[in-house]
């Protein structure tokens, strides 16, 4: 485990040394949070201040707390563990005395710890004293949620990386990715809120693991839910992590039986 904590804290570091980027990530997240809260505000001011349960306060919440879990859940996905296949450089990570996924997800970890604090933290603060939060009464919403936004990162990391390990057996995976990052914007309830989706696109996307990536911690923290509900919800999100896991599991098996080095 001191492995891994320290491969964490490596990522965090390293993420921290950008800070232009860091600077032009929080305004251009900000920027992009006003303007979906104006969509959203002129949405629920049309459809007579309230919109399936969501008014005018509780859709700015929605689109300051997605704004803030947008760069450490990633939901643009990574491209370079597919990258690192394609180019041979794999066997190299599979030599190290760490397992493969343990790697991955403590820089994972490290990285969304920081983004969370530097691109999610500053434009949920800024968007909040402008239009103002929706905040739970109850303190178990903040556990909850906090929880709910760990696990958001952790669903979010095997999913992605199920889509980079497809690099095995595809030649050219940017397709995959962008069919994957479509996916993931509409169905985690990014975009709009799942409960505007007509019902067969909400029963749809609840079948998939992607609300557990956005709607469960933005409802959980947003104290849309009470907290058992919300407690439901973290047990969906429970339920998704080992499923992920071992698929990731046997088709990192797999993808090494047959791994080619290719370019050299």
């Amino acid at each position: 485990m001191g492995a891994y904590r320290r491969i964490a804290a490596a990522a965090f570091r390293q993420y921290s040394t950008y800070r232009m980027a860091t600077a032009a990530g929080v305004f251009t997240n900000t920027v992009f949070g006003f303007i979906r809260a104006s969509i959203l505000l002129s949405a629920i001011h049309t459809a007579g201040g309230e919109l399936e349960g969501y008014d005018a306060l509780q859709a700015a919440t929605y689109v300051w707390l997605g704004q803030a879990l947008l760069a450490p859940v990633e939901t643009f996905g990574t491209r370079e563990l597919g990258r690192r296949i394609h180019q041979g450089d794999v066997a190299v990570d599979l030599l190290r005395p760490t397992a493969l996924l343990g790697q991955l997800y403590a820089q994972k970890l490290g990285r969304s710890g920081f983004l969370l604090l530097g691109r999610g933290i500053p434009p949920l603060v800024i968007g909040g004293l402008v239009t103002g939060l929706a905040l739970p009464d109850s303190p178990w919403s903040y556990l909850l949620g906090a929880v709910a936004v760990l696990l958001a990162i952790t669903v979010s990391f095997l999913a992605d990386l199920l889509v980079n390990l497809l690099a095995f057996w595809v030649l050219e995976t940017r397709g995959l990715h962008s069919v994957y990052m479509a996916l993931l914007s509409l169905l985690s309830g990014f975009l709009v809120p799942i409960v505007w989706f007509p019902d067969w696109l909400r029963d749809l996307a609840r079948l998939t693991p992607f609300p557990a990536m956005i709607q469960t911690p933005i409802d959980t923290l947003s104290g849309r839910v009470t907290p058992h509900e919300a407690l439901e919800l973290v047990g969906v999100q429970l339920l998704w992590v080992p499923i992920l896991a071992l698929a990731a599991h046997l088709m990192l098996r797999s993808g090494v039986r047959a791994l080619e080095v290719q370019g050299g």
